[in-house]
Order: C-alpha cells, then sequence, then structure tokens
C-alpha cells in the first residue's frame, strides 16, 4: 500500500461513516425506532402539540424540494452537496467533495461510493429520514417537542428510549413565509448510542421545482459479478 492510498483509505473512511452516520441506522435491526411514540399524546402540553402539528403539516406540504446542505460528523469533518426531495419518500444527496451518493426510490436508501465500487441499502423504515420519507410515519404522532427558547424555531426529536442503540434524530424548523406551511426545515441532526453526532445543515431552498424520476436512479459501479 502507498503512502498516499494509506492517507486516502482512512478519509474515504470517515466521510462513508458521516454518511451512514446522518441518514442511515447501521445496526441491522428490523423494528425502526421512529414507529414508537415518544410520549403519550396526553403526556404533551396543548402547545406542544401545536407545535407538532405545525412541523408535520409543513412536512406534508412539500411537493419536491431542492437545497444545498452540509454534513459534519463528530470530527469536525464535513462534506457538502445539494439534496432534491420530492414526496413521498424520494430523496438525493449528490455530494460535491465525495464520489459518494445517497439515494431513496421511496422504499429503500442507496449509498453509492464510486471509489470503491460499493452499494449498500437499507429499508427506508430502517433510517432516521424516515422522519422525513415514510408518509407512515407522522411526527406529529411520533416526536417530541425539544424547547429551544428561541421565537420562531420549533425542534422535534424522534426516537425511542427504549431502544438507546437505534440513533435518534431531531429535526429543526424554522419560520418562514415563503416556505410550505410557514415553516422551513433548516437542519437535523442524527446522535447514536456512543453520542456520535451528525449536523446536516438545509439552505437556498427552492420549493416546488422539477425534479424528475431520473434524479432517484444511479449508475451501478459495481462489477456486473457482484450485483443482486
Amino acid at each position: 500500500m502507498t503512502d498516499l492510498t494509506k492517507t486516502i483509505a482512512p478519509f474515504r473512511a470517515r466521510l462513508r461513516a458521516a454518511a451512514l452516520a446522518g441518514l442511515l441506522v447501521t445496526t441491522g435491526v428490523a423494528a425502526p425506532a421512529l414507529l414508537a411514540p415518544a410520549a403519550p399524546a396526553q403526556a404533551q402540553s396543548t402547545a406542544s402539540n401545536a407545535q407538532l402539528n405545525r412541523a408535520a403539516s409543513a412536512l406534508r406540504a412539500i411537493t419536491t424540494l431542492r437545497a444545498d446542505f452540509t454534513q459534519t460528523d463528530r470530527n469536525g469533518q464535513t462534506m457538502a452537496g445539494t439534496l432534491a426531495l420530492r414526496n413521498p419518500g424520494r430523496i438525493r444527496f449528490q455530494y460535491s467533495d465525495a464520489n459518494m451518493l445517497v439515494v431513496s426510490n421511496g422504499s429503500t436508501l442507496s449509498v453509492i461510493d464510486y471509489e470503491v465500487q460499493q452499494v449498500e441499502r437499507w429499508p427506508i423504515r430502517n433510517s432516521p429520514l424516515g422522519a422525513l420519507l415514510d408518509p407512515n410515519r407522522d411526527i406529529s404522532r411520533y416526536g417530541r417537542v425539544v424547547p429551544t427558547n428561541t421565537p420562531g424555531v420549533i425542534s422535534i426529536r424522534v426516537d425511542d428510549p427504549d431502544r438507546p442503540e437505534i440513533p435518534q434524530i431531531t429535526l429543526i424548523f424554522v419560520e418562514k413565509a415563503g416556505a410550505p406551511g410557514g415553516m422551513e426545515l433548516n437542519s437535523w441532526v442524527a446522535l447514536d448510542a456512543q453520542n456520535n453526532r451528525t449536523t446536516v445543515r438545509l439552505r437556498n431552498h427552492r420549493y416546488g421545482v422539477a425534479v424528475p424520476d431520473s434524479t432517484f436512479t444511479f449508475r451501478d459501479p459495481r462489477p456486473t459479478s457482484r450485483r443482486p
């Protein structure tokens, strides 16, 4: 192994780890954390319920979205790129500084690493992004409000206290008149059982733009003999 390869290999491992931590539950556990209500509905205050419903309505109101994103892992390593979303259930993260791609076709989330010719797949239901993409996953039922003390900001945490091995996701919404439902998804934070935190921030949101079916396909980098 050359010195260059020794340098690049750990770097790519960190990049892939950041993508997986930010977007996927990698435990392989079939039962998703996001299916379990974080607290009984009656235990939440009227104000909290109103905030939950407002955030959920804002997500449901998005038909299509394009935005720029930055993704930062626990070591401060940052990746940037563009996001394309079309409801229900389709999303694409195109990384600008790594030869990687993350795509959901509505049922499966795929991580494609062209550098090592590898594709990994998980059901959406096993991903924290299920809170965004799964039409059966209503955050007004499965999330709880986290106080922010900042006017115009709503923070929703979705997790399962009884399943600490499965990462939680916290969605941050900010009031914006031009956004669907009057609330804009600003960022989210994924936190796993080892307190490894990955933060994804969005900017330059464009709503209602064209997002064709081809956006959610990809070129499979694997040799034909290694494909399913």
